[in-house]
């Protein structure tokens, strides 16, 4: 009976938002309850389950459902590519399960549908695909389309970490504990993972205990990590990731350049640490409300994970968080300024006649020399009636794929400083009506360590815990770009 007790009161706290001090404050019944405080039994039940006043109850009840309606989903589903329902869930009686229905016919079998938000008359269905599979969410009030889609993806980010294979049973626990009655709720893995277990059995004594932890986990201040986690090894690495995106004309014009990164951390600390680490001194954040000198960093829409206290990013540039027990992902951030190519690549394309192309393409990286770009991989564009390539190059293989009309350049390392050329040419066949060549561009693939685009340095990480441990710090710089790193062959 305790257990069940425990869970319930964990539940109607973790539903309601309840902080651990408005959770402690002391039982008993008010001595005078209006009438009007009366005729809800769900008071009554938040009263008894979570030690509040009917007064205190009335209150967090009417606040909560005050900021609720901005996200409700009425319906969860899950798809498989053929449209079928794998998972269902009705939180309301105003759908029947036919509704899946409507979503297979309008969207899954209806190639032209690309919007991931399509409405029909007074219903709305926010869909992601991921890999074969459609997560769902439907609705009929006006929802708040970015919580939504916010929902989604924790609920993605959720199922990654919790299984690789199909497990039903515990996707279904799941969602009734991430939403409830159609409301988001709580959706943080660490405190998910603390009472939804994947072990059969666990005794009475450790499940009373751990229900008294779970209940302070999830509506304390740091509902993100627990209080007692120890490890032999006290160690914190820090990774700082950043993708180029670049468009450059044949001419060497920078069309568009940018950054997309993120800090991802792993932390395998002991207690209840407080961790802070600093960025570059010459740092801007929104360059339009701030003026920036030619070499700082500047960022822009700039996200950060719950636990960082960002009054004090905003005045001294340090983050300062209580992190999350594992890995996560602490901030994720945009850069469209100085942003530092690491490849350049000039290329030559020339078409002799109706019969042949030559190309001579030179490939420069502009780092340090005790750096290196490493699976470097040019895919290099050929016409629509290319017969076959001649392919000249000093350093790595090329080789021309036909089916893709492409010829594969691979180099496994290329040094700082280095440059390496690629000269071929290509015959065509002949044919009656010439066809003009509308010359796509040249895709670069690379990564190269120990460096940032942006400029982005980590200055210090500093970890600070009571006990006062010894602690291990690493940080990982890595730029790569993937399909979005693109140069014109034509002027």
């Amino acid at each position: 009976m305790n257990i069940i007790e425990g869970k319930l009161r964990g539940k109607c706290q973790r539903a309601l938002g309840i902080t651990t001090a408005c959770a402690s404050t002391p039982w008993g019944w008010p001595g005078f309850v209006p009438q009007y405080l009366r005729v809800s039994p769900v008071l009554e039940i938040v009263h008894l389950a979570t030690s509040l006043t009917l007064l205190q109850a009335r209150e967090k009840w009417a606040e909560r459902m005050f900021f609720l309606p901005a996200m409700c989903s009425l319906a969860f589903f899950i798809f498989n590519q053929k449209g079928e329902v794998l998972i269902s869930r009705l939180y309301r009686t105003d759908f029947k399960r036919s509704i899946a229905d409507v979503f297979r016919i309008q969207v899954v079998s209806n190639s032209d549908v690309r919007s991931p938000i399509i409405t029909l008359g007074s219903t709305s269905f926010f869909h992601v695909r991921v890999n074969n599979l459609y997560v769902v969410c439907v609705t009929k009030t006006n929802a708040n389309a970015a919580l939504v889609f916010e929902f989604c993806y924790r609920f993605i980010s959720i199922a990654k970490s919790y299984f690789g294979k199909n497990n039903f049973v515990l996707i279904y626990e799941l969602i009734d504990e991430i939403s409830d009655y159609g409301y988001p709720q709580n959706s943080e893995i660490d405190t998910l993972k603390s009472y939804i277990t994947t072990e059969s059995v666990i005794s009475s004594a450790i499940a009373v205990e751990e229900s008294s932890k779970i209940t302070t986990q999830a509506t304390g201040a740091t509902s993100w990590r627990r209080g007692d986690v120890k490890y032999k090894k006290n160690e914190a690495f820090v990774d700082v990731v950043e993708t180029v995106n670049l468009s450059m004309s044949a001419k060497g014009t920078v069309l568009r350049a940018d950054v997309d990164g993120h800090i991802q951390m792993r932390a395998y600390l002991s207690g209840t640490p407080e961790c802070k680490f600093g960025l570059n001194d010459k740092l801007v954040i929104d360059k339009n409300s701030q003026g920036g000198a030619s070499d700082a960093v500047e960022l822009d829409d700039c996200r950060f994970h719950q636990c960082v206290r960002l009054n004090e990013f905003d005045t001294s540039r340090t983050i300062s968080f209580i992190p999350p027990d594992g890995e996560f992902e602490l901030m994720r951030y945009r850069s469209t300024s100085n942003v530092k190519l690491p490849l350049r690549v000039i290329p030559t394309v020339n078409e002799i006649g109706t019969t042949q192309v030559s190309y001579n393409i030179a490939v420069k990286a502009n780092f340090g020399a005790k750096l290196s770009a490493t699976n470097v991989v040019l895919r290099i564009p050929t016409p629509l009636n290319t017969t076959g390539v001649d392919c000249k190059v000093a350093n790595g293989k090329a080789k021309y794929v036909p089916a893709e009309n492409v010829v594969v350049w691979k180099i496994p390392r290329v040094q700082g400083g280095q440059e390496c050329t690629f000269s071929a040419t290509a015959g065509l066949t002949s044919t009656t009506t010439r066809q003009v060549w509308a010359r796509p561009p040249i895709d670069v693939d690379f990564e190269v360590l120990m460096l940032t685009a942006s400029g982005l340095i980590v200055r210090f990480l500093k970890v600070f815990e009571k006990s006062n441990y010894h602690s291990i710090k690493w940080v990982r710089y890595l730029t790569k770009a993937s399909g979005s790193y693109q140069i014109r062959v034509c002027g």
